[in-house]
């Protein structure tokens, strides 16, 4: 969030950098100064207009609430809030509009799988009228935080030393593998990961009757999500309208030339801005239905660049 406030020039007259008592002191830099960082605590946000939590559900819980009536507008990255029928869920290239009205002083931020995914869905929506998605997402181990980078890299060289070694932050090995469980199984099979992509995207896009199913799993790369989807729309589909309806389209860009082996990858979008869609093609079981795949980095779009952007907006 820090890079990407100075990478867009936002127009921050002072940044105040909060967090728990014990990273209290230590300094950042920001725009060739440094700034130290400050306890968190429920006073902490007198004189301030914006307020980007990322620091987990319950500190949203406790501390959101405070910087809205200190006079903040809070935009939140945990999934604390998304459902709140009074707390706007944005993507700005897709909702911007709903940004502007937030009567609790709150906005959240989508899960990132469901951001990247929307990224692709929302143009063709446009044209075409979505009705269902089946989905399969490939998530970086950065997803997790830093210990699922170091998870994996303490993995592989385990591995490639004959050495043994515990899974701790994934229930299964990740290095050489993939893992089909991304955050905790609910009553009805499904994770919760996989769940926040129907009711998110249902919010997001206003379809309250969108039906979607869909798998997440973890795979071996440290950042960038991938995600393979099958769309259903209400109206005819094909390959060139539907490249049709992405250009111009701002933060995502078509990388789909099947005969130069042309499709997006997640090294292609590590640390940038635009999402990257690509295989597109009509789907051979389902009537007016496409294929494609979608990849973005999960840590900017699916997260940070998304916050600011929101910031922007306001």
């Amino acid at each position: 969030m820090r890079l990407c406030l100075e990478q867009r020039g936002f127009p921050v007259g002072k940044l105040k950098l909060l967090a728990s008592a014990r990273s209290a002191g230590k300094r950042f830099p920001f725009r060739g100064e440094e700034v130290v960082v400050e306890e968190l605590t429920h006073d902490s946000f007198a004189g301030v207009d914006i307020a980007l939590f990322s620091a987990g559900g319950s500190i949203s819980l406790e501390f959101g609430p405070s910087a809205a009536r200190a006079g903040a507008v809070v935009i939140d990255n945990s999934s604390a809030f998304r459902m709140d029928p009074e707390v706007p869920l944005v993507v700005p290239e897709v909702n911007p509009q709903a940004a502007k009205i937030h009567p609790r002083g709150i906005i959240a931020n989508p899960n990132c799988t469901t951001i990247i995914s929307l990224m692709a869905l929302a143009p063709l929506h446009e044209a075409f009228g979505l009705e269902a998605v089946i989905a399969s997402s490939y998530q970086a181990v950065s997803g997790s935080g830093t210990q699922g980078i170091v998870e994996l890299e303490e993995q592989v060289r385990a591995i490639t030393a004959g050495l043994p070694f515990t899974p701790k932050v994934y229930p299964r090995q990740i290095a050489f593998n993939v893992i089909p469980q991304v955050d905790a199984f609910t009553d009805n099979g499904y994770t919760k990961e996989e769940m926040k992509m129907l009711f998110e995207g249902r919010k997001i896009l206003d379809l309250p009757e969108l039906k979607v199913s869909c798998t997440c799993v973890r795979v071996p790369v440290y950042r960038s999500h991938s995600v393979s989807i099958t769309a259903k729309f209400s109206r005819p589909v094909d390959v060139a309208a539907a490249r049709a309806a992405f250009a111009g389209k701002p933060g995502i860009l078509v990388v789909d030339d099947p005969a130069t082996r042309q499709f997006p990858v997640p090294l292609d979008t590590t640390g940038k801005d635009d999402c990257l869609v690509g295989r597109i093609r009509r789907n051979l079981v389902l009537e007016n239905a496409l294929d494609l795949w979608v990849v973005g980095d999960q840590v900017r779009k699916g997260a940070a660049l998304n916050a600011v952007q929101i910031a922007e907006i306001l």
